[in-house]
This record gives C-alpha cells, structure tokens and sequence, in this order.
C-alpha cells in the first residue's frame, strides 16, 4: 500500500465534524447552563474568547498569505530566522562600574546594553562606558539622558577617537517626550521645544550614525499602570502617530522617522494574548505610516523592544518572578520581538545582583540554545486561536486609537487626561480581581509561604511609582503592604497574630475549608496553626484557649455548623478567650443564628480578600 493510500484510509476513519455538530454536543454536556457565561472568555481588553476556533474562522482574515518581512508585517521583519538580541541594562552610573558591568554581561550572552547617560558629561565619561565594546556585534542603549542631543555628540567623539566605523553602529536613545509628560504631568520643556530636539536628533542621527533609533515609544509604561493589551496597543500607536505627524510638520522625511522609530512593550502573563499583541501592534504600525507615504515599504516595520512586565511581578515568594519572566519572554520571541530584555527577579525590593542578572540572561539563551525559537519565523502563523486573538485585538485596538484621533490625537488626550482615566477604570477591575483573588499572584494572594519574611531584605531602589502623572505601580501591592506590616508589628515587639484553625464534623469539608482558611490568612503573614480535627467543639475550644489565638476559624461543613458553633462560641467565651470567631463558609440560611451566637466574620470565596484582611489588621491593632 502506497504513502498516499495508507494517508487516504487514515483519515477515512476520521470523518469530518460540522460546528453545528460541535456545537450540539457541547450544549448537550452543558445540561443546560448558559453558554456564554461557561464557556466565552470576557477578557478585559474588550472583546470575547470562544471555547475553540475552527478554520472557517481564518476565512476573513487577509492578511494570512502574507509571507514574513512584507506589509502588513504581521508575521514579523526577519524572512531567515527569528533571532532576537538579549539585552541588559546596566544599573550603575558610575562610568567605570557601567563599563565592567556590561562587558561581563557581553561575555555571558548579552548582545545589547542599555546605558544610563544620567552620569555621562564628557567625552571621556562616554568613553568609559564604551570602553572594549565590538560596536560590529554589539547594539548600544542609553536612557535617562536630560538632553540626548548632547549625548549624541559625546557618543559621536568618543567613537571617532576609538576608531568605530559609524555605519555600523547600532542602538536607540530612549528620548520620549510624550512619556515624560505622561509619568510626569510636564514636559522636560515644552511640547514645542521637544518636538524641535527630536527632529534636530533625528536629523544628525541621519547623517551619522544611519542604523541608530533617535525615538523611543514607551508603551511598557501603560502596562506598568495597569492597562489593558488593547489600551496599552492603541495609546502607544497614537504616541507614534503624534511623533509622525509632529514631525513631518517640521520638515522631517517620513522615511528617517520611522526607521528611527523604536517601541518598547511591556509582555504580561497571558501568554497566548501577549503573543497575538506583538502580531497585531507590527500590522496597525504598518497600516499608519503606509498614511504618510513613505518611499518604500520596507519603512512600514516596526521596531520592537518587548520588556518583561513590571506590574505582576512581587516581594514575597521572589522565585516566582523567573517562572513568570521564562513564559514572557517566550511570549515575546514566538511573537517575533527584535530585543527582548528579562528584568531580574529580585527587582521589585533590592537592586539586582550576578545571580539575578545571570538568571535573566540565561532564560533567552536557553529559548534560543535549547528551546530553539530563534529558528522559525513567525511559528505561531495559522493558529485558528492566536489568529483569531490577533485579529481580535487589531480589531479593539483599531477602535480605540481612532477614538484618540477623533478627540485631536495623543497631545490633546494626553493634555484632557482621558488616558489616565481610561487606564484607571480598568485599573478598578483589575485590582478587584486582585482583592476577590480571581487574578492570582502566586505566593502574595494565594498560596503565600507563610515562613517567608521579607521586611530585612526590602532595600531602596529606583522603581517608579507616583511622579505626578500616569501612577506606575505592582498589582501585588496592597497585599504586600499588609504582610510587610505584620512583619513591623512583630519587629516592633507584638507577637505574630495566631490564626487557629478549629476543624471538626465532616472530614472531607472541614479539610478543604481549613486549606481555605490557611491561604486567607496566610496572606496577611498570620501564624497558622492547623488541626487533624476534634471530636467535640470543648476539646477544639480548649486547644484554641492554650494556643492564645487571636482568631479561632471554625472549619466544618454547613450542617455542621449548627451545631457546633453556638458550642465553640460558648467555650471560648467561659474561657475568657478574647479571639474573633470567624467561620469559613457561606451558610446563608443560618448567617443572622450564627451571629447571633458570637461569629465575627464568614470567609469564603466571594470575601473580599484584602478589605477582609485590613479589618482584621485594624482589629488586632496591626495598623
């Protein structure tokens, strides 16, 4: 039997299965239930998720046959392989200290460096810095300059007497006037004068140094506020279109800004999402500037920096951050990002260390040299679900950007405030997510180490948080906040609050609730102490009395709790025991008889987990 007929019998035996037939069936094992609420994912970008997608779903999307390195760029820049640079920011302002810092980053894999130029006056400061680095291998980063023009001139002597071919030097200057105005509330200047600066730097970029990018778009700081993929999509492409628009105005080619034009994604933790997002931001980028008519198509591309997120990341339970990075940064490469720089996973409390550093590192060099995603361009391509994800965000991004041209465009959004208020409000959601644990950071809002302490480890550093504009800030936040301050109530000389978990009745509820009950309070650094179970609720009382628990959570079933609490409560108050009496359950039907008996509080999964938590802070004095 020949290839061709053994293929031909197999799929006989699978014959084809119609949507409607799919569709049936999935109804049918929802006896009933509401599709839409079971199945369709209602992201909070906007938009829904189906349960599955099929190949018809791909028929209205154009650009699919589409080859890689062509408008609309969907499925990236590169036709040969997908290799990315591994870039490291150097912490150190010190010129020698930057200088040893990356060169030893170099020797270990990196092949871009980002240097802070805050410290950077001379020629010979800007020397220091580049000192030994191959400019052929190497692309060259600076930020935080307070005039990048100027920089650029350093940049310029230091290389003419080291010798450096300028045409093949490679690199960005983070100048973003549009995001100092947004994280700042005021231009560094003035709209004017920066737009001016931009084109003069573009200019002589132009003339010098060709293969360097003057503009830096800073979409991670959207993210880093708490936008959605769709928000942090369409502002950023709104940012860039005003960097355009302001720019051609002043006489600028097309051509020298949008090859000048570098833009840096933050990469969250959805990472199907994340990957679809790196998709659909290189089409709409292509789509806006075909508008101003560059002369050739080439120039339609989008440069990308994807960062990894600074807003999921979390103090307590710190290695988690490297399991978190590890799939970002996949995310990031599988979507076809030209740079992508792993921020170590201590940073969110000290300044980053060898072993972070090499940490963040090694997690691209292993995709590269062990998972192999720098070989194929654009594997994602034909995926009905990111395909679908990808056309679903252009769609939702699309609208939004056209609704910031509607009101006058980014300066006139960004001057009204409707930016920050449209982050806000998903901010809201999210940070509901966050106290309702729905959005789960692992080790902070559920499954916290309860042994863990991290106040003495907690070093000053330069993360940005309210500067007057758009709040940068860490979604785990607020139960950080409450966990570092029962660590300061015990270093200033409390005892830890002791949660004793009073399990008793039915085996199975009573160990499910206690497991509930533990990561609850754990979460606020709470001393728990766990039971096998008590026959009577007098022998459960009495070992909460010897124990001294602040709270006594009483963990059975509903039909038990009947029963039993009235008896725990009754115990604990003949004991002159002074704890809150918390039930872990929602048993409506006997919440006001149970109240009645001595409960303070019922946790269960509809409990706002971080008000509960302040209560019970303020209860016991913590704060």
């Amino acid at each position: 039997m020949s290839s061709s007929e053994k293929d031909k019998k197999l799929f006989t035996e699978f014959p084809p299965v119609s949507t409607s037939e799919w569709e049936e069936k999935i109804n049918k094992d929802l006896k009933g239930a509401d599709y839409n609420k079971k199945l369709v994912w209602k992201t909070v970008e906007g938009f829904d998720v189906k349960p599955y997608y099929r190949a018809e779903d791909l028929s209205a999307l154009e650009y699919l046959t589409t080859p890689p390195a062509i408008p609309p760029f969907v499925r990236g820049n590169k036709t040969q392989n997908n290799d990315w640079d591994i870039r490291q920011d150097i912490d150190f302002e010190n010129p020698s200290e930057a200088n040893k810092a990356a060169l030893n980053a170099i020797a270990k894999g990196a092949s871009a460096i980002g240097f802070n130029a805050k410290e950077i006056y001379t020629a010979e400061d800007m020397k220091s810095f580049i000192s030994g680095i191959d400019f052929n291998k190497i692309s060259v980063h600076f930020t935080n300059s307070g005039n990048f023009y100027d920089t650029l001139n350093l940049l310029l002597t230091a290389l003419t007497e080291m010798k450096v071919d300028f045409s093949k030097v490679k690199g960005s200057f983070n100048f973003d006037s549009l995001s100092y105005r947004l994280l700042y509330g005021k231009y560094y200047q003035s709209s004017t004068s920066n737009f001016d600066q931009a084109a003069n730097l573009i200019a002589e970029l132009d003339k010098k140094l060709p293969l360097y990018k003057g503009i830096t778009v800073n979409a991670k700081y959207f993210h880093n506020a708490g936008a959605s993929i769709v928000q942090e999509l369409a502002f950023a492409l709104a940012s860039g279109n005003e960097y355009l628009a302001q720019l051609t105005e002043r006489g600028v080619k097309t051509d020298n800004i949008a090859k000048q034009i570098q833009f840096v994604f933050s990469i969250g933790s959805n990472y199907f999402m994340e990957i679809a997002k790196f998709r659909a931001a290189r089409l709409l980028w292509s789509k806006i500037v075909e508008q101003y008519q560059p002369s050739d198509s080439h120039y339609q591309a989008m440069t990308i920096l994807a960062e990894t997120s600074e807003w999921n990341k979390t103090v307590y339970d710190p290695y988690v951050n490297m399991l978190r990075t590890t799939t970002e940064a996949m995310s990031a490469a599988i979507g076809g990002a030209d740079a992508i720089k792993v921020n170590p996973f201590d940073n969110t409390f000290k300044k980053s260390d060898d072993f972070s550093n090499r940490i963040a590192r090694n997690t691209q060099i292993i995709l590269k040299s062990e998972a192999y995603l720098d070989k194929i361009v654009d594997p994602s391509a034909g995926s009905y679900y990111i395909e679908n994800l990808t056309n679903s965000i252009v769609d939702a991004a699309w609208a939004l950007f056209l609704a910031v041209e509607d009101k006058g465009g980014f300066l006139v959004v960004l001057e009204s405030g409707f930016i920050k208020e449209e982050i806000e409000k998903t901010c809201q959601l999210r940070d509901m997510d966050i106290a309702m644990r729905k959005h789960v950071f692992i080790g902070t809002n559920q499954y916290p180490n309860q042994n863990e302490k991290m106040l003495d480890k907690i070093r000053p550093n330069a993360e940005l948080t309210d500067l007057g504009g758009l709040k940068q800030y860490r979604g785990a936040e607020p139960f950080e906040a409450l966990r570092i301050a029962t660590e300061s109530f015990v270093v200033d000389g409390d005892k830890v609050p002791c949660v004793f978990l009073l399990t008793i009745g039915n085996p199975s509820m009573r160990k499910a609730r206690a497991t509930f009950a533990s990561n609850f309070f754990g979460c606020a650094g709470y001393k728990i102490i766990d039971n096998a179970g008590f026959c009577s609720a007098e022998e459960g009382a009495a070992e909460a009395i010897k124990n001294q628990a602040d709270i006594v959570v009483i963990c059975a079933s509903d039909d038990d709790y009947t029963q039993f609490v009235p008896e725990v409560c009754s115990f604990l108050k003949s004991g002159n025991s002074e704890a809150l009496i918390v039930v872990a359950g929602n048993p409506v039907e006997i919440i006001d008889q149970l109240k009645a008996a001595g409960v303070d509080e019922f946790i269960h999964v509809r409990t706002n987990v971080l008000t509960s938590l302040y209560k019970f802070h303020q209860a016991l004095g913590i704060i």
